[in-house]
């Protein structure tokens, strides 16, 4: 009998470590980020209570027609007060804001984290308003569509997606897993990286590659009338496809590139270098190079396609 209350006591003392659920969670921002991690708690039952918040009017006006009313909440103090997990699905540059302003209102024990594409900054503006007895568990899902606003959401949007945790601190082994259960409740795939590999990482898989995109579709803006009104009318799927990026949110990723700056410009420069490279090859007409170089980038192409379907 003693042993047998042993093992239950151990058991349940352990029960944190597969247990996805929290009671309460908050989430700042409806946004595509923030309204399909509502839909994906709901379906899958990861909390008991859910508060949604976000600052714009209509915003919330969109949320009340998609979520039931009494999960919006109008009051940010209300929103994150006795919440167990608090999301930060803001733009980066909000962070720090939003931050200052709930920092007295979490509630001891309670995890923060955020769904920023900058890690570094974040870490950086959220930091020092942090209690000692708040847990902040920094994390990004790596997850999104071109689309925005809470009516783009849906809840699949995480499922076999990667969601990085940045651990940039000591954090109890029971409160990590628990966090760590509760995103894999999502159906995403839980990945732990350090800051600053998270944002090179970033830097060259999502943030240049959004950069491009903004520019070559600026670069067709500035083109005569008639020819402009051509590549909008002859657009083959090539070009269509690799601008479809083109269309993001704008203040989301004005953030991500001014909070990231060291990391985009050092993949920039790179991307430039192997772009001269390029240039140099069609000019003099050395096509052994160009053969070798769109061999290599289709093989590598390829292996990104058989991670994607492994997932």
């Amino acid at each position: 009998k003693i042993f047998l209350e042993c093992v239950l006591s151990f058991l349940k003392d352990k029960q944190v470590f597969t247990e996805k659920k929290f009671k309460t969670v908050a989430i700042i921002g409806g946004g595509l980020i923030g309204s399909s991690l509502a839909h994906s708690i709901r379906e899958n039952h990861l909390c008991d209570n859910l508060r949604i918040f976000d600052s714009k009017t209509d915003v919330r006006k969109k949320l009340k027609e998609i979520f039931n009313s009494q999960e919006i909440y109008e009051n940010l103090n209300e929103t994150v007060t006795e919440a167990d997990l608090v999301f930060l699905c803001v733009p980066v540059g909000s962070m720090r804001d939003v931050a200052k302003k709930i920092s007295n209102l979490l509630k001891k024990g309670c995890i923060l984290t955020d769904t920023g594409s900058t890690k570094n900054s974040v870490i950086k503006d959220i930091q020092p308003f942090i209690k000692e007895d708040v847990w902040f568990i920094p994390s990004h899902p790596l997850a999104g569509t071109e689309n925005s606003g809470p009516g783009a959401g849906f809840p699949e949007l995480f499922k076999g997606k990667y969601w990085v945790v940045v651990p940039y601190c000591s954090i109890p082994d029971e409160i990590l897993e628990h966090f760590k259960n509760f995103l894999s409740g999502t159906g995403a795939i839980i990945e732990t990286m350090k800051p600053e590999y998270h944002d090179k990482i970033l830097a060259i898989t999502s943030h240049l590659p959004h950069l491009i995109a903004y520019t070559i579709v600026g670069t067709a803006t500035d083109l005569e009338d008639q020819t402009k009104h051509d590549v909008v009318r002859f657009s083959a799927t090539g070009f269509r496809d690799f601008t479809r990026i083109a269309s993001s949110d704008p203040i989301m990723w004005r953030d991500v590139f001014l909070n990231n700056k060291d990391a985009v410009l050092e993949m920039l420069q790179r991307f430039s270098e192997d772009l001269t490279y390029l240039q140099r090859a069609i000019r003099w007409s050395e096509s052994d190079k160009l053969v070798d170089l769109f061999t290599k980038t289709r093989e590598i192409r390829r292996s990104i396609i058989e991670e994607g379907q492994d997932q």
